[in-house]
């Protein structure tokens, strides 16, 4: 879920197209649980499964999304999270609860045939398994895609990436990338230019988005510790909900007069167990891998196994994105050639 800085952070307006020819660091369990929540049956909520009645929704996003972002002459790299901070544990809880419920209702309505209340709650109770994360690894091997397994926050890897020049930027529908530091956030990377509004069978039009750090800062006149110290306020996956009252707007406000965190506490009051400091380390003291993210080999006849075999995808659709992935990837090389 991550923190809500919608509102008063600038972002510009980007097309794939302004992406051709950079690697992008991905956030993988966030992007694979829009897959598991939007690819699903209209009517019932049904995910997408096999011939097996194994679900394949986060293979099916995967698979299509990364091959049509290699047409696009965009490089993907996944991270995949780690053991999460201890602070964040009770939020994992949390949703884990709620998303048992979310099941329950589902199949309550679904048997009262509230179609509409079983669609909403449906993608409320996507879950992600370690088997689900293992056959998407497998997948990206088989494409010749990197991914990173980054030790706790996948954000916090990335933004790392970002910093060291690894790749262009991170991408995340959450903002928490940027007080992971991260100098380059893309946001809303979907190929469709539509986005399903959740809860609703519903899609409004979205476009890319290119948020750059320093571009934030100097626009909100504040420090990335005072962005960490904002995000606090207003209310991260470390101390969910924030202060009572205070949105992001007055939060910045209240950083940007008092500069120091602990002065607006003395002010708001602290409600949460976990003291302040904690969260502000997280944000700035976690330790990323110094990951090897060169692309491997494309094996062909394992994606057919994986997808066409084992999962009944259509092998013709299966062998156009691959096709249109490979004519991109040759037609970079020949610009590259007579570049050089």
């Amino acid at each position: 879920m991550g923190v809500q800085l919608t509102g008063i952070v600038p972002t510009k307006a980007i097309s794939l197209a302004d992406l051709k020819g950079k690697t992008i660091a991905i956030d993988a369990y966030n992007t694979i649980y829009q897959f598991l929540s939007i690819i699903r049956d209209r009517v019932t909520g049904e995910p997408l499964r096999d011939a097996n009645g194994q679900i394949t929704s986060h293979l099916s996003g995967l698979f299509y999304r990364s091959t049509r972002l290699m047409a696009e002459g965009i490089t993907p790299v996944y991270v995949f999270d780690g053991k999460p901070p201890e602070l964040k544990k009770a939020v994992v809880a949390q949703r884990i609860q709620a998303r048992q419920q979310a099941l329950e209702k589902w199949n309550q309505a679904l048997e009262e045939g509230d179609l509409e209340q079983a669609r909403k709650e449906a993608q409320r109770s996507s879950r992600l398994t370690k088997e689900m994360v293992e056959q998407a690894k497998e997948l990206l091997a088989a494409l010749g895609i990197a991914y990173v397994q980054a030790p706790s926050e996948g954000e916090a890897q990335a933004a790392y990436l970002c910093r060291t020049g690894k790749v262009y930027a991170a991408a995340s529908q959450d903002w928490d990338s940027l007080l992971f530091g991260t100098p380059r956030l893309v946001r809303n990377l979907a190929i469709s230019g539509k986005r399903k509004v959740a809860g609703k069978e519903k899609y409004v039009e979205v476009e890319p988005e290119l948020i750059v750090l320093d571009e934030v800062l100097a626009h909100l006149r504040i420090t990335l510790e005072q962005l960490i110290s904002l995000a606090i306020l207003v209310g991260t996956d470390f101390n969910p909900d924030g202060i009572k009252g205070i949105g992001p707007k007055k939060a910045l406000k209240l950083v940007q007069d008092k500069k120091e965190l602990n002065a607006i506490l003395t002010e708001t009051g602290w409600p949460f167990a976990a003291r302040p400091e904690e969260i502000v380390q997280i944000f700035q003291g976690l330790e990323p891998v110094d990951a090897d993210i060169r692309p491997g080999t494309l094996d062909q006849d394992q994606v057919r196994r994986i997808m066409v075999t084992e999962h009944n995808f259509s092998q013709e659709r299966v062998d156009k994105s691959l096709a249109e992935m490979q004519a991109a990837g040759r037609q970079q090389q020949n610009s590259l050639g007579r570049f050089f």
